[in-house]
């Protein structure tokens, strides 16, 4: 029986996955707050729902009903604005994501570019965050993600472009057609390797979490932000989290195509991305429960004097490869 009467206008395709990507990031909390708890021998929430299987929608309650205090001091409107600006560019990322073969929302020939345009974009509401705050933490934590985030755009590109030089396109359904052979990981092993560290980068996410840092910076940028502005902030990172999980399947593990060359249906390709993203999320949980938090000029180093040149020499030597054999695709 439909949800919606006839009167009703039924959801569109994009209400549903926003829908689908909002309720798949609360669920990704409550998953790395039992993984993380089972890591470090305890037990996480158990208390609200079977096995605590209603945690997430009891905080999103909680952060709904909490008063939203705005500092006296802060700009208001770009301080309510930013969380906002956040969440829509994490979300606006899927639009071009193929869950099953044809199935993406926009599938557009370019669709490589538009993400890493869109996700070039987020460091703008971190950083209005914590300018409109008025408050030095929050600045502080602004500016160091806005460095982070510069940074690691470069080495990340050069892991995209050097994907797009063997595939030959800007397309997701053509890379992920392109590995139907073989998984781009298998011969690209050290360059997945680069691209793991720079996602972890990209996220904010431990060992990498400085803007966030709290011995120095409290909860940095979002820190003087509560109640739906603050979940709007907490979404938008576990989004991104969800989003490079995805992208990393589809540029290295065959996105939505089964082992084998086996036949599938779009049901069951769109349940192989979610278990092999699901796969690249538990490595996010696994990093921040083992390694900690590194220095701001460690992460600095690590972006410029290691993870660029290493980009440079691979790409500089696939090209070399690509043209020697004569194998550049047409």
């Amino acid at each position: 029986m439909a949800l919606w009467s006839k009167g009703d206008k039924e959801p569109s395709l994009e209400d549903q996955g926003v829908g689908g990507r909002v309720g798949s990031i609360a669920f990704m909390t409550l998953a790395e707050r039992k993984v993380m708890a089972s890591m470090q021998r305890r037990i996480g929430p158990n208390v609200v729902g079977f096995y605590g299987i209603l945690q997430p929608f009891a905080d999103g309650l909680k952060l709904l009903l909490k008063e939203a205090v705005i500092p006296s001091h802060a700009n208001k409107v770009i301080f309510l604005i930013s969380p906002f600006i956040t969440l829509s560019l994490a979300l606006m990322g899927w639009a071009v994501i193929p869950f099953a073969k044809g199935t993406a929302l926009a599938d557009i020939s370019l669709g490589v570019l538009f993400l890493m345009a869109i996700s070039s974009l987020g460091v703008y509401g971190v950083l209005l965050a914590g300018w409109s705050a008025n408050s030095k933490y929050a600045f502080l934590g602004s500016l160091r993600s806005s460095a982070q985030l510069v940074s690691y755009e470069l080495p990340l590109a050069m892991v995209i472009l050097i994907i797009v030089s063997i595939t030959g396109s800007l397309s997701f359904l053509q890379i992920v057609e392109f590995q139907q052979g073989v998984w781009l990981i298998i011969p690209l092993l050290p360059l997945s390797l680069v691209w793991f560290i720079v996602i972890l980068a990209e996220t904010n996410r431990a060992p990498f979490d400085l803007p966030e840092a709290e011995q120095e910076l409290v909860a940095g940028f979002m820190v003087e932000h509560s109640a739906l502005p603050f979940a709007f902030f907490y979404l938008a990172e576990y989004g991104s989290i969800l989003l490079m999980s995805t992208l990393t399947t589809l540029l290295f593990l065959g996105g939505y195509l089964l082992p084998f060359g086996l036949p599938s249906t779009p049901l069951l390709e769109s349940l192989i991305l979610g278990l092999k993203s699901s796969a690249i999320f538990f490595f996010f949980v696994w990093v921040r429960a083992t390694l900690p938090r590194v220095r701001f000029d460690q992460l600095m180093v690590i972006c410029w004097t290691t993870l660029l040149p290493i980009g440079f020499a691979f790409f500089i030597f696939t090209l070399s490869i690509l043209v020697a054999f004569e194998i550049t695709p047409s």
